[in-house]
């Protein structure tokens, strides 16, 4: 089976789908891409099913070498990937390349996790309904482990779709990562358990992200939330989003590989439209709070509906013709560009 090779690993790398469903009664996190905006986005520009397995990066991207043709779609973090080690890779769009082609990425220019999609999928077999990788507990994905130096990841072969050719999302709908984030909460289930000063702190604070996070959970570092008596209480329910505030009074964003129960109280939930926001946050990064009511949340939800279906009409109806190599002069410095025509199916 030909595949994608692996010639560096990069940081952290592994192979993530949505998630792995069902099993959290039994304590098994759900796992998945932490971003799964960019996730999916990805697998639309190739002409995949948005749910397919996809390589998830972090902080530092690894090297590869394609053994088949393909379609390629990078999205999330700008890791600066080429082509062969010289052509630069457009980012958010679908990308062809070769057998023998090799791509290569760098630290993170912005944001922290970078989706590398290829047409067909990975063709790894699913653990519980899922290829998502749980290192913790060693399964899914390859290995149930980070990728490794000449692993190969088997690719679906005769998948190249002519159709997503050219496909691309625009630039007014490529998310901003921003060094300064708010992130939306609705409050509780414990907000009772906290002192008027503890939840006046938690929304009037700036938090910056330790270096303490993985895709867990997220450790700020800022002014204390003070808890009326004790943080913990008898272990319920945890998923992704909840704040959790240990005895420390450090708030804790739990993400994609969170446990299924915990004995810490929580304050808050991240709303699932912000989870993007903090799977690409880095150490140093600013965290702001800001309430919202259970209404609101569902009218948010509502809107980021109506935007993915937004860009699916997007990606049918128009695509980018072939790069162009042109060279452009402004004020006696030269340029080299590349020039696409906007095309309408």
């Amino acid at each position: 089976m030909k595949g994608l090779r692996v010639i560096n690993p990069g940081l952290f790398s592994t192979v993530q789908d949505l998630g792995r469903m069902d099993y959290q009664q039994f304590g098994m996190p759900v796992s998945g891409s932490t971003d799964k905006f960019a996730h999916r986005i990805a697998n639309l520009l190739v002409g995949n099913d948005e749910g397919k397995a996809v390589l998830e990066m972090t902080i530092v991207g690894g090297q590869f070498v394609f053994e088949c043709d393909a379609d390629i779609a990078i999205t999330g973090a700008n890791m600066t990937p080429k082509l062969n080690e010289s052509l630069d890779v457009g980012m958010w769009r679908n990308v062809r390349v070769k057998c023998g082609d090799r791509l290569t990425f760098s630290s993170a220019v912005n944001g922290c996790r970078c989706y590398l999609a290829v047409s067909g999928g990975f063709d790894i077999e699913p653990v519980m309904g899922s290829r998502s990788t749980y290192t913790r507990a060693g399964i899914g994905g390859n290995e149930g482990r980070t990728l490794k130096k000449e692993d190969v990841l088997p690719l679906v072969e005769g998948r190249v779709s002519g159709k997503a050719i050219g496909c691309y999302l625009s630039a007014g709908k490529i998310p901003n990562y921003k060094s300064q984030i708010e992130l939306r909460v609705v409050l509780g289930p414990q907000e009772d358990a906290f002192t008027p000063q503890g939840i006046a702190n938690f929304f009037s604070s700036v938090f910056r992200v330790s270096g303490d996070f993985d895709r867990m959970g997220y450790k700020l570092e800022g002014k204390k939330i003070e808890h009326v008596d004790s943080a913990d209480i008898i272990s319920d329910g945890i998923v992704a989003g909840a704040v959790q505030i240990p005895a420390h009074g450090n708030p804790i964003i739990m993400l994609s590989d969170c446990q299924t129960t915990g004995g810490y109280t929580k304050i808050a939930h991240v709303i699932t439209s912000d989870l993007p926001k903090i799977a690409q946050a880095k150490a140093g990064d600013e965290i702001r709070f800001k309430v919202v009511d259970i209404a609101k949340a569902h009218e948010i939800v509502r809107k980021e509906s109506e935007f993915y279906h937004d860009i699916c009409v997007d990606l049918e109806r128009t695509y980018l013709g072939d790069d162009k190599n042109m060279k452009i002069s402004v004020l006696g410095k030269c340029f080299q560009v590349k020039v696409n025509e906007i095309k309408h199916r």
